[in-house]
């Protein structure tokens, strides 16, 4: 058993085990909505904080979000209101599902608000771009929180299948691993399986970084590049994603897993992704504007990509995938461009170094440097 890289799994909990557990979801979004209902089919007692009021009212009279979830009949016991303090009230877990760039705001709008045990749960797939900050980083920056109060929640995780209960699973990560088996429990339903470690740093990464190489697949995709440019990207970019997280502390098998390799491979192909959809939005030529108004909901890796460069320049990371996906958002490379680039970062052949192989053993003998420079 390793709890650092999610090998417990929490089974369904009964909804009488959640009998009574107040828990508050920041955020109606499709993804906000989606796990109030998770957790209101699990038996909790859930209130949703909507930021308008007519979208609180919807949810709270007709049992409906019709802008993010068409179609989806919610649960009858899903409360829902526009006023943060009725929300939070009693509750003793917070999961927040707003933009990672106004979490920040949002963080200090509720904080005078929580319950002084509670334990705060990001759901959120991004980075800080004026800082550079993971969510649960900036999480602790606001509010000082103790390591057993900061948790996420990740995994392959498309909204609208989840609310229409097709079978999925997702990791809950917290340095408390009694902390995060009580958010598993609160999550769990025989359509959300939830697993359950101790690795925030890479649980973390992982859904942000999927985000970026979720881009590149749809820029191909936008342009019209086949199946073959596409599993290159999606296998080089796991071990840009592995090399990067590993350097920030995280175990390399995290990446492997549901908040990795699963991630990955759902942001990757699904249509109902937001950043597939952005990334295929641009390689048919819209730009970057007009990408934002024709989604109308947040893309978190073209906030991402930046911060994650800064980041990777500074630790001397190679991610050229990344790094071209940039590229394309700032102009600099034609869409078209993107797939012929990524064998090499010049005209030597390199090394494949597959996650079989060498690059899986480099990244394992610097996670065991960091540990122990970190013990």
């Amino acid at each position: 058993m390793n709890p650092r890289t999610g090998s417990i799994r929490v089974a369904a909990a009964a909804p009488k085990r959640n009998r009574g557990r107040k828990v508050a979801v920041i955020g109606a979004g499709s993804w906000g909505t989606t796990f109030a209902k998770v957790l209101a089919d699990a038996g909790c007692d859930v209130t949703i904080w909507a930021r308008r009021p007519e979208a609180a009212g919807e949810i709270q009279v007709a049992k409906r979000n019709s802008q993010y979830l068409p179609g989806i009949n919610l649960p009858k016991t899903l409360q829902a209101t526009a006023e943060v303090d009725r929300a939070l009230a009693g509750a003793k877990l917070v999961f927040l599902a707003v933009p990672s760039q106004q979490l920040r705001d949002t963080l200090l709008a509720i904080e005078p608000h929580l319950e002084p045990s509670s334990v705060l749960v990001s759901l959120v797939k991004g980075v800080e771009r004026t800082t550079t900050m993971r969510m649960s980083e900036v999480m602790v920056d606001v509010l000082d929180l103790e390591p057993s109060r900061v948790a996420v929640v990740s995994g392959p995780n498309i909204a609208l299948e989840i609310a229409k209960e097709q079978p999925t699973a997702a990791v809950a990560s917290c340095e408390s691993l009694a902390a995060a088996q009580e958010i598993a429990i609160a999550c769990s339903t025989p359509y959300f399986r939830t697993y359950v470690n101790t690795d925030v740093v890479g649980t973390e990464l992982g859904g942000v970084l999927k985000n970026l190489i979720a881009l590149a697949i749809g820029i191909v995709d936008g342009v019209g590049y086949g199946e073959n440019t596409k599993a290159a990207i999606i296998t080089r970019g796991l071990a840009e994603m592995t090399e990067f997280a590993v350097s920030q502390g995280a175990d390399p098998t995290t990446l492997a897993g549901l908040a990795g390799l699963g991630d990955l491979i759902a942001t990757c192909q699904s249509p109902l992704s937001r950043n597939n959809t952005a990334g295929r939005l641009i390689g048919q030529g819209y730009s970057l504007d007009e990408t934002r108004q024709q989604m109308q909901q947040t893309a978190e890796g073209i906030t991402s990509v930046t911060p994650v460069l800064e980041i990777a320049r500074e630790r001397e990371i190679t991610m050229p995938i990344v790094e071209q996906v940039q590229m394309v958002l700032q102009g600099r490379m034609a869409p078209k461009d993107l797939g012929p680039h990524l064998a090499t970062e010049d005209d030597v052949p390199q090394p494949e170094l597959s996650m079989t192989n060498g690059e899986l053993g480099r990244i394992r003998r610097l996670f065991e440097r960091l540990r122990g420079a970190r013990t």
